[in-house]
């Protein structure tokens, strides 16, 4: 079975990364999944940013937890990406809303009306301001549209521990992936973490570190890699019988897959 092509933070290889420019854009490219981190504003609204300031996005100086939704709604998330798409007179008009702050309400909304079944996974940023509020914020909007419990569209991720058992607790039909950011850090979280989650080493240690996969493969647990973008890498993960590659490009994984 190939494994399942998972868009991170959208087709962030083309477009703005986390806007709903790149999820649609994802979605028109065959993704089977998306991928996206949260984070809570100051007014308490989870909004898909990465970073936990706004320099590298959106040009500015602020902090998304000290700031309000309104006030990251005035702020441009794309512009960077394609600094000269202004100049470009070929450029497709688009609506306002592909360039500015993604709600995951919103993002939510976009994958439940859209015409085919598409999976979504969330990952939770630690340590934060707000701490485990994160994660219940985020179990209570998965609950306003009915995806907190069994066979739920959702997963949810985190290189923390205590955030995906806060999650277990809160939502415990949910699966759950724990995120591995070094290969040293397995012969540790693997007596630690649940015996039905799932783990997500990043491609650079399966790649520096052989044994890491075969470790992982042995423990018998689904395996979601992330960042996988060439045709090499993409290899290692079919040899290894991943469950899901999280992609900058997922038209271009698809493609190699020949879906």
């Amino acid at each position: 079975m190939r494994p399942q092509v998972v868009a991170h933070r959208g087709a962030s290889h083309e477009k703005a990364e986390h806007t709903l420019a790149a999820y649609v854009a994802a979605l028109d490219a065959g993704a089977d999944a998306l991928e996206c981190d949260v984070r809570l504003t100051s007014d308490g609204h989870l909004v898909c940013v990465h970073d936990r300031n706004l320099r590298r996005t959106a040009a500015s100086k602020g902090l998304v937890s000290t700031m309000s939704l309104a006030e990251l709604d005035e702020l441009d998330f794309a512009s960077w990406k394609n600094p000269w798409a202004d100049l470009d007179d070929d450029a497709p008009e688009l609506d306002d809303s592909y360039r500015k702050v993604l709600t995951l309400r919103r993002l939510l909304e976009t994958v439940r009306d859209y015409d085919r079944p598409v999976q979504v996974a969330i990952e939770t940023k630690h340590p934060v301001r707000y701490g485990g509020l994160v994660e219940r914020r985020l179990v209570e909007t998965l609950s306003d549209f009915g995806w907190a419990g069994p066979r739920s569209p959702v997963r949810v991720m985190s290189f923390s521990w205590s955030a995906l058992q806060r999650v277990e607790r809160l939502a415990p039909a949910l699966e759950l992936v724990m995120l591995v950011e070094k290969a040293h850090h397995w012969p540790m979280l693997r007596r630690v973490v649940g015996p039905d989650w799932k783990v997500g080493p990043g491609i650079d240690e399966l790649r520096e570190h052989p044994g890491l996969g075969r470790r992982l493969v042995a423990s018998g647990r689904g395996i979601h890699v992330w960042t996988v973008n060439n045709q090499a890498d993409l290899a290692l993960c079919l040899q290894l019988g991943v469950e899901a590659v999280i992609s900058d490009r997922p038209g271009y994984m698809r493609e190699l897959l020949g879906c």
